[in-house]
């Protein structure tokens, strides 16, 4: 006879303490999350496992303040130059212009850089300040800068093709460390005459003015202290005798572009004899090498040796191949050679 056993036996062998009931198929108890791996969010630990309404409501808890590290992290990129804002080019405005050829807009790189972008795309991001030394961006929405107005400091080509092709321009904020200082204006000019060295050679002129320009900036900024040339040569990188011809080149600028059609095709040596010619003074001709007296020689022989006496510029040496000269052979020579010049030698 088959015996079988009843459902209430089988509930009371699946029930034994030595079981683990928890490990079991189906089983409603929840499994245990190592530590390690709950790992942080944006600074917030992520809730794992659960469910119902206050599961539910602590997750979007933590997701909302995910977002909001996230976005901070957004701000302060933004602030230190390292995420890329989209700008509006009519929000951008120039306060210190540029220091290439008035006509730069009609240059051929000009347009070259114009087709480029049209093609291609902005390559490089413009350089810029906010207009407000202040502002920060919005966390609830940092990439959002309507209505706020920014400073040019470098991408002056950039910005005005952009804005003719009603584009939106790629910039980054540059370092504000002298932002309202006295030296503020001062450092927008270096940072533009840095960036057009680095990326497209100046012209002898363009150059020298924009030198020019910056040590009267700040010497403006800074009347108390006194400025060296040698002092400003190692600040902006250039060498000391660019300094005292920048500052001619800038005071001159605009006599110096009535003088000269084809100004921005000088040499710094050019530059010079123009700066010489309008100050009234002629700039130096460069020194002629003078020339040296012709030399002589006069061979004599004696036997089988040779004597050479050579004389250059009032010098004269004997040279006598295969013969001793020793003191009182070099005594007789000199007085010879003086008894002779006394009674003949050149007045």
């Amino acid at each position: 006879m088959k015996r079988t056993l009843s459902s209430s036996v089988l509930k009371k062998k699946s029930a034994r303490p030595d079981e683990d009931i928890s490990a079991a198929p189906g089983s409603a108890a929840s499994e245990q999350v190592p530590e390690d791996e709950a790992k942080l969010v944006g600074g917030v630990k992520p809730r794992l496992g659960g469910s119902g309404s206050a599961w539910k409501a602590g997750a979007l808890s933590d997701a909302s303040q995910m977002l909001q590290v996230e976005r901070a992290q957004v701000v302060e990129r933004i602030l230190a130059g390292r995420h890329e804002l989209q700008i509006d080019p009519s929000q951008i405005v120039d306060v210190i212009g540029s220091d290439r050829r008035e006509d730069w807009r009609d240059q051929e790189a000009f347009e070259k850089l114009k087709e480029s972008i049209e093609k291609n795309g902005q390559d490089t991001p413009i350089h810029v300040w906010p207009a407000d030394p202040d502002w920060r961006p919005d966390e609830r929405e940092p990439e959002n800068v309507e209505g706020v107005t920014f400073q040019l400091i470098v991408g002056r080509r950039r910005h005005a093709i952009l804005e003719a092709l009603r584009l939106p321009v790629r910039a980054i904020l540059v370092p504000q460390s002298h932002r309202g200082s006295r030296e503020e204006q001062f450092e927008m000019l270096f940072m533009r005459f840095r960036e057009n060295e680095e990326r497209e050679n100046l012209s002898a002129f363009e150059r020298l003015v924009s030198i020019g320009e910056m040590f009267e900036g700040l010497q403006e900024a800074t009347p108390d202290a006194k400025i060296t040339a040698t002092e400003f040569a190692k600040r902006v990188g250039v060498h000391n005798s660019a300094v005292s011809r920048g500052r001619a080149a800038y005071e001159a600028r605009d006599e110096i572009l009535h003088a000269c059609k084809d100004v921005y095709e000088l040499s710094h040596r050019d530059l010079e004899k123009v700066l010489g010619n309008l100050s009234g003074k002629p700039s130096k001709p460069a020194k002629k090498k003078s020339q040296s007296p012709r030399k002589l020689t006069v061979q004599r022989k004696i036997g089988s040796r040779k004597l050479s006496v050579s004389g250059q510029g009032g010098k004269l040496s004997v040279a006598a191949t295969g013969l001793t000269l020793d003191e009182n052979i070099l005594k007789g020579l000199s007085d010879v050679i003086a008894e002779y010049l006394e009674n003949h030698g050149s007045k």
